[in-house]
């Protein structure tokens, strides 16, 4: 009897121990499994702004894709959460907050637009995460000091060298009497408060400035006005539909003799598009990213741009943005700085400000304690709208 009882607990001491390797093995393959380099990104998918978020978030969905299908980050899989904040400020804020206190994610994207951007640097600087927007605002990046917040950077080019490029051409034109339109959003204040700084600067005498809210869907009245002024040009600064309006009012009121500039918020060709023709001759500062095929084959740009401009159009027949390129650059930057670091924040955002001569969609990124957007003027090129395409500006 004892040898049977002594037997049977041999027996059974095995088979336990043997399933508790097994468990434990298990939970080692789940936990290798499971281990990811997580990155949150907030896009304006829906609402007023998806012509911004929606070409965002597909282009970092494809480079995930195709980072993991390679292997991963160090043979890490790279997991992206995306929320959607509908250019919702309030919105914005609590997904960016989820994202770090909930989801755990080792830095956040985004989100979209310049307002947005402003209302969650708090969030970054609170719980030590990088955050790099993919909008375009300077004050996204510098603090009412002028002095770089430090867990927040910026793949866009600023407003501030938009208005630079604008005036430049218009100098080069012999042109300086001009009028400013501007929608008040974040955006539009920004690259308007620009517009009036350098001014002077450049030599430029502002007859009119004219203001429409993100809504509206006629800026006739505002033109009007402008007409009786004689400007040798105008500077629209809006993203969205109503700078197509506004290009179909200034067209239909016979005002195409007076040069028409854009801000780089009109990069996309759908613009072109939406405006029917209207848009022809008008005047824009943007990124490489838009004109890859008209780029010298020894551009520094040349390879990453055509080879974004390439998978995209593969995997979702569409024409790039201005955008879409944000969030590449913020994307491929953040996974730089962890292939060399790992999944330490502090360490990610200290190897972003580190980041030198990074050949990316709009420019070529130079980080620095003082500069956290890393990009100068000459990452922009003058372009202009012709036959329905871009081109250099003549």
């Amino acid at each position: 009897m004892k040898s049977c009882i002594k037997r049977f607990l041999t027996i059974s001491c095995a088979i336990f121990a043997t399933l508790m390797v097994m468990q434990v093995s298990d939970i080692f393959v789940d936990v290798a499994l499971a281990k990811t380099y997580k990155i949150g990104a907030v896009f304006a998918v829906t609402g007023p702004a998806s012509f911004l978020g929606d070409p965002e978030k597909k282009t970092v969905e494809m480079i995930v894709e195709q980072v993991n299908k390679n292997g991963g980050i160090n043979g890490v899989p790279v997991e992206i959460i995306i929320k959607d904040s509908q250019a919702d400020a309030t919105k914005a804020n609590l997904a960016v907050k989820k994202l770090i206190t909930r989801d755990k994610v080792l830095a956040v994207i985004g989100p979209s637009t310049s307002g947005n951007s402003m209302a969650v640097i708090p969030l970054a600087e609170k719980y030590k995460t990088p955050l790099v927007s993919c909008a375009a605002s300077y004050k996204i990046v510098n603090n009412k000091q002028g002095k770089p917040y430090k867990w927040v950077f910026k793949t866009p080019q600023s407003d501030s060298m938009a208005a630079e490029a604008i005036y430049s051409h218009l100098q080069s034109k012999g042109k300086n009497r001009i009028a400013i339109m501007s929608v008040t959003s974040g955006f539009g204040a920004s690259g308007r408060a620009e517009l009036l700084r350098l001014a002077d600067q450049y030599g430029m005498t502002i007859v009119a400035d004219e203001k429409y809210g993100p809504k509206d869907t006629d800026m006739s009245v505002q033109l009007t006005k402008i007409k009786a002024h004689g400007p040798d040009a105008i500077v629209n600064w809006s993203i969205g539909p109503t700078q197509v309006t506004m290009v179909k009012n200034w067209k239909a009121l016979g005002m195409d003799t007076i040069k028409l500039y854009q801000s780089h918020g009109f990069g996309s060709l759908k613009n072109i598009q939406l405006a029917a023709g209207d848009a022809e001759g008008i005047y824009l500062p943007l990124g490489s990213v838009n004109i890859p095929n008209l780029l010298a084959s020894n551009h520094q740009q040349k390879t990453v741009t055509m080879n974004y401009q390439q998978n995209f159009k593969n995997k979702y027949n569409e024409s790039l943005s201005s955008f879409g390129g944000h969030a590449w650059d913020a994307m491929h930057l953040l996974l730089n700085a962890i292939q060399k670091v790992g999944g330490d924040k502090a360490k990610i955002r200290d190897e972003l400000e580190k980041t030198q001569n990074f050949a990316g969609q709009h420019g070529i990124f130079n980080f620095s304690a003082s500069d956290h957007n890393g990009l100068d003027k000459s990452a922009f090129n003058m372009l202009m709208v012709k036959d329905n395409g871009w081109a250099f500006a003549d």
